[in-house]
């Protein structure tokens, strides 16, 4: 079973009608105990990184059991939220800390930046962007597009962490992957054919 974390911040039922869609066996809990039981976590979000930071924080019940589960081994799949959760902080939320999973800090994209043709790159970035490993992986093997919604993006300190970027007037953390951690700022249950393959091979894999 997929556990995917309840924390408040919405998107959850599209999230779990796309895994549904490639056959995953996923339900939506804010149960710790489900994260303990299940084979993998998802956590997805939109919104605030202060309401995610307060909802999963290190000392919160949901906390323990997301950082319980990835310490494991299952793997874990950050959406959005739950990938800029992973990091220590945000200059969206003073003050609120992260899981500290990466380390690093989450930055507000910059303004008045532009395009190879000139045109103002607006922030919050959002719409569909290609997405460009930087380096293998099987979730995400090949460019192809998806579709964003944000207005951070995270730096981490180990550059290797980064699995993937999107051009957006500088290049955008677009995934992060460390052994069985694996998340991405994109939405893949709004980003159709793309989106659900990487679903499915979330669902198979096995770091």
């Amino acid at each position: 079973m997929i556990a995917i974390v309840d924390a408040g911040l919405g998107n959850l039922r599209s999230v779990e009608k796309a895994l549904a869609h490639v056959g995953a066996d996923a339900r939506v809990t804010s149960d710790p105990a489900d994260l303990a039981r299940a084979e993998r976590v998802v956590v997805p979000g939109q919104g605030a990184f202060g309401d995610c930071g307060r909802a999963l924080a290190k000392e919160a019940p949901l906390g323990r059991a997301i950082v319980a589960a990835i310490a494991s081994g299952k793997p874990y799949l950050g959406i959005c939220l739950g990938l800029q959760i992973l990091f220590d902080e945000s200059e969206e939320a003073p003050g609120c800390r992260g899981l500290g999973i990466l380390a690093g800090r989450v930055a507000r994209i910059p303004g008045g930046m532009r395009d190879s043709t000139g045109a103002r790159l607006k922030v919050p970035h959002m719409g569909w962007n290609a997405v460009a490993p930087t380096r293998a992986h099987p979730l995400l093997e090949i460019e192809r597009s998806f579709y964003f919604v944000h207005s951070y993006h995270a730096l981490p300190v180990e550059k290797s962490a980064i699995a993937a970027v999107a051009d957006y007037g500088i290049p955008l953390t677009a995934a992060v992957a460390r052994e069985n951690v694996f998340a991405v700022q994109f939405h893949p249950e709004k980003s159709q054919r793309a989106g659900l393959d990487l679903l499915a091979a979330f669902a198979r894999w096995r770091p």
